[in-house]
């Protein structure tokens, strides 16, 4: 029997990850062992102190129901804390912020109460695909923005102010930028809040690696007014190494957080307790934690810029967070060229740019997730493909 998908799957593709990690794991299979530097899944652990507190909360008998869909009230005021101790935000526990299950469900939760047919959202270009995918399955259609290496690439907002916005409902931003590493200003920051409450428009912030390679973490919510027209997401993920943790945050005015939960709380059942309770942990570490984390990042960083030399590829030098992104050299067509290339003849893989939009077609990216020697394997073949 053909049962078709609804229309909102239609247009929506597998994740192109998800397809090319059977394609490796089929290498694999067949005696390549492929290095995988595409993906940026945290290779290192919590700190002990936030394993030590998930072993002792799930040790006990009372922490295994059903929670509260808006999470525990220690968790909540931890993350309160950690705004205002690292971003200088002052939040109210109890109304202007919502626990989630990973910032990834953020985006489809604020996407879905907010858009629906005869909407539009803008996306980046390059840009995280979750967020194309999240306006695409809520109905809405999506008005891409591009971002360029001339400015910085923040958004050229007199470009978007000259064209028609009518029906443009939200805009997703992303600072530090994946894929590009780039940061915004201050600034840039108090312009775009201008822009959301001029023309209407919910300013969306992603933040999930304002700490990775950072010395300066910042939020579009210290802005006067921002609470007014924004939205933040944030993540344990990067900062913390609770990637398959799955515990990040939504921060918003009450109106909006109110709004969000009447489709979060239609979609899950709370976080696992001892979860929460480990990340309540592990947003009250000293900084200590970041300055410790960021030096193996640095060292990493300069094994991959060695790569990036090998591979002729130019890159801006300050970019900050999880990834490198440059841009690939002339004598291949595009990204994927080289990016196959380096996969079937090193058995390398590294992230094709294009995967984040027609912009990052000439641009690769690699992960900062794997130990030095781990690169070093990876220079190593390398070099012996070129040479063949």
């Amino acid at each position: 029997m053909e049962i078709d998908v609804a229309k909102r799957l239609q247009h929506t593709e597998e994740y192109y990850f998800s397809k090319k990690l059977r394609e490796i794991d089929e290498m694999n299979r067949n005696g390549a062992q492929v290095i995988n530097l595409g993906i940026g899944s945290p290779d290192l652990p919590p700190h002990p102190e936030v394993i030590k507190t998930l072993q002792e909360q799930a040790a006990l008998p009372n922490t295994h129901g059903y929670q509260n869909y808006k999470g525990i009230p220690v968790l909540r005021q931890a993350m309160a804390d950690w705004y205002d101790r690292y971003y200088g935000v002052n939040l109210n526990p109890n109304t202007e912020i919502l626990p989630l299950i990973g910032s990834k469900e953020g985006i489809v939760h604020i996407c879905m109460t907010y858009l629906q047919e005869g909407d539009e959202a803008l996306v980046p270009n390059p840009g995280y695909p979750a967020y194309a995918s999240a306006v695409r399955i809520s109905g809405a259609t999506i008005k891409t923005y591009d971002l360029s290496p001339d400015l910085n690439w923040l958004p050229d907002l007199d470009a978007l102010e000259a064209q028609d916005l009518s029906k443009v409902k939200l805009m997703w931003i992303n600072y530090p930028n994946m894929p590009t590493g780039a940061l915004a200003n201050q600034h840039f920051f108090e312009r775009i809040i201008a822009f959301g409450k001029k023309h209407q428009i919910l300013i969306c912030h992603d933040n999930p690696y304002s700490f990775i390679l950072n010395d300066s973490p910042q939020s579009i919510m210290a802005v006067p007014g921002a609470m007014d027209v924004a939205i933040e997401l944030n993540s344990l993920s990067k900062s913390s190494n609770m990637a398959g943790w799955r515990i990040g945050m939504l921060v918003a005015n009450e109106k909006r957080i109110a709004e969000i939960l009447r489709f979060k709380s239609n979609m899950d059942s709370g976080t696992f307790f001892p979860i929460q309770m480990a990340a309540a942990k592990a947003l009250n570490l000293d900084k200590s934690w970041y300055t410790q984390l960021n030096e193996e990042y640095k060292n990493r960083r300069v094994k991959v810029f060695e790569l990036m030399d090998l591979l002729n590829c130019q890159y801006d030098v300050n970019q900050v967070g999880l990834f490198v992104w440059a841009k690939v050299p002339n004598t291949y067509a595009d990204c994927y060229e080289l990016a196959d290339d380096i996969l079937y003849k090193a058995h390398v893989f590294i992230t094709p740019g294009g995967i984040f939009g027609t912009a990052g077609e000439r641009y690769i990216r690699i992960s900062l997730c794997a130990q030095s020697t781990v690169y070093e394997m990876a220079i190593n073949r390398i070099k012996k493909a070129i040479q063949k």
